[in-house]
This record gives structure tokens, C-alpha cells and sequence, in this order.
């Protein structure tokens, strides 16, 4: 069965959101409607990739939209995504806070898309996201046993935004340094405002939830620009049992482009959104992969089963 192309619109335009452009242009069954700022902004002063592109301040000025990719901060998805969802518009999020945080968005989300037929997909990076499907599988593999999951080196793009919120901070970079077991450091470098105070700073993110369980250091710098690389990876370790068999092991490791892979897997996941997933809201675990994929359910079958 073959489909109109689906319309995806982009909201927020920070690395996430270039990359989503750039994702849904190269996808073979979406159409590009517009980009989604908070504020209009001259076109004079646009970006030179967006001066063919529709960048408005209201999703309604886009037309016909199937699916809102939410690439804005992680704290803004719990009040943006339900504006979107309660006009019918499908919804895909990189929300990256794990545990009780996650579950209530999506169960406020799951609520709000029954009541309005449409669909959330709540936390569609890679961690969480796909390696939250690999989590899974795992378990599934080995139903009894530990899974260690290790990220890093590399640049945290949700730690990085929160760092940079803090008041007298004009940047940050959080970067992830894994420790091994599952364990990491937060290495936190910001570039202060004039006259800012490095102690409150300092305070300020390692209280913060995104850092206050972990291993926090906070270095003031003159300059993030010389510093930042968007690189990031994992390593994902499982020893368990399969039935009552032991020394079952598992490895799987990547090293990423953090905002490049976050917006493929969100546009992949519009797709499932848009044409495969009743009214509701989902993660990624609950999602069957060939729902992510273009094409027709036989071809996929007969070429990846």
C-alpha cells in the first residue's frame, strides 16, 4: 500500500532540530512542511540552509502537518508536546530523563492522545530510545543476569542544555566519561558571563537532577566553542543465564554523531506514529522495529526475517 508522503514539521532549531531537517530530507516517504521557531525571525537573519524553508512561529501556519518532531530541551517536551497532540498532530519527542519522570510523561501523553486521535512517542533518542529496545532484547536473551550500560566519552546534548540554563552561564558543555559498570562522570565545562559567580554556578548544576547522582566536576573555561565535539557512544554489556545455561555474554557497542543518529531514530519513529499505532502514547520498546522502517511489510519480511 503505498502512502502520500507524510509531513513532518520541525520544532526548535538547535543541533537536534538541523539534524531533523536534514533527516526528513533525506527520507524517502516525508516531505519537509516547515521549521517551528519560538519566535518569527527575519529572513534576512536566517540560517543559509533554511532560506528555502518555511519557518514560522505557529504550527498552523505550516498547512497540513502529520507529525511534530519535538527537538527542543527535554523539560519543555511535558508542556509542548500536548499544544501539538490536542490538534491532531502526532507527536515524537527525545526525551532523555529516565525512570518515574519518563513514565508519568508518557501516561500524561497516552491520556491526552486517546482524547484527541493522535500519537506520542515519548523518548525516541538512542539512550533512551534504541538502546532501550536493546535493553529489552537483552532481557529477553538472558532473563536472568546484569546488563551494564557505559556512554562515552562523549558530549551529553540534554546535560549540556541544563548546564547552560543556569543563571551567569553563556554556555556549557557536559561531557560523559564513563567510569565502566554502568558507572559515569559528569565533566562540566562553562564559559560565565561577566562578573558571574563560579561557586553558585558550580552549585546550581551539581544540585540540579541531571547531575545530582552522579560524579560532578564543573570547570570554568573562556571559551565552549574551542571545546565542543558532538561525538558520543555506548557500550552495552550483558552476562546472564539463557533457560538454566550460564556464561551466556553479550556486547554491543557504537560510536555516534549524538544529534545526527537522536533525529534519525525520531523521524524513523514519526513514521510508526503516523501510520502504524493506534491513538495513545509509546516508547521505544513498545514499538515492533519494522514499524520504523519505509516499505511494504512482505519486502521487509523477506529481506531482514
Amino acid at each position: 500500500m503505498s502512502h502520500s508522503p507524510l509531513r513532518l514539521a520541525v520544532v526548535g532549531y538547535g543541533n537536534i532540530g538541523r539534524s531533523a531537517v536534514e533527516a526528513v530530507q533525506a527520507a524517502p516517504d516525508m516531505a519537509l512542511a516547515g521549521v517551528v521557531r519560538r519566535a518569527a525571525t527575519a529572513p534576512q537573519s536566517l540560517p543559509a540552509e533554511l532560506a528555502n524553508i518555511p519557518v514560522v512561529a505557529d504550527v498552523v501556519q505550516l498547512g497540513r502537518v502529520d507529525v511534530a518532531l519535538l527537538c527542543g530541551p527535554t523539560r519543555s517536551i511535558p508542556e509542548t508536546a500536548p499544544l501539538y497532540l490536542r490538534q491532531g498532530i502526532h507527536t515524537v519527542d527525545s526525551f532523555d530523563i529516565h525512570g518515574q519522570k519518563l513514565w508519568d510523561l508518557r501516561q500524561q501523553l497516552d491520556a491526552i492522545g486517546k482524547q484527541h486521535n493522535s500519537v506520542a512517542v515519548v523518548s525516541s533518542g538512542w539512550d533512551p530510545g534504541s538502546d532501550s529496545v536493546l535493553r529489552a532484547l537483552l532481557l529477553a536473551l538472558a532473563p536472568s543476569g546484569i546488563t551494564y550500560t557505559n556512554f562515552g566519552p562523549g558530549m551529553s546534548m540534554g546535560h549540556s542544555v541544563c548546564a547552560k540554563s543556569k543563571p551567569g552561564v553563556v554556555d556549557a558543555l557536559s561531557m560523559t566519561i564513563p567510569t565502566g559498570t554502568g558507572v559515569h562522570r559528569r565533566m562540566v565545562y562553562v564559559e560565565l558571563a561577566p562578573g558571574a559567580d563560579f561557586a553558585a554556578v558550580e552549585q546550581a548544576i551539581k544540585t540540579d537532577d541531571y547531575f545530582s547522582n552522579d560524579d560532578t566536576r564543573v570547570f570554568a573555561v573562556p571559551s565552549i566553542a574551542a571545546l565542543k565535539d558532538v561525538g558520543h557512544g555506548v557500550s552495552m554489556q550483558r552476562k546472564g543465564v539463557s533457560g538454566v545455561t550460564h556464561n551466556q555474554l553479550f556486547e554491543f557497542r557504537m560510536t555516534v554523531n549524538n544529534p545526527a543518529l537522536t533525529a534519525q531514530i525520531m523521524v524513523s519513529c514519526a513514521r510508526a506514529a503516523a501510520l502504524r499505532l493506534r491513538p495513545g502514547a509509546y516508547t521505544m520498546p513498545e514499538i515492533a522495529p519494522m514499524d520504523l522502517l519505509p516499505g511494504e511489510r512482505e519486502h521487509l519480511v523477506k529481506t531482514l526475517v
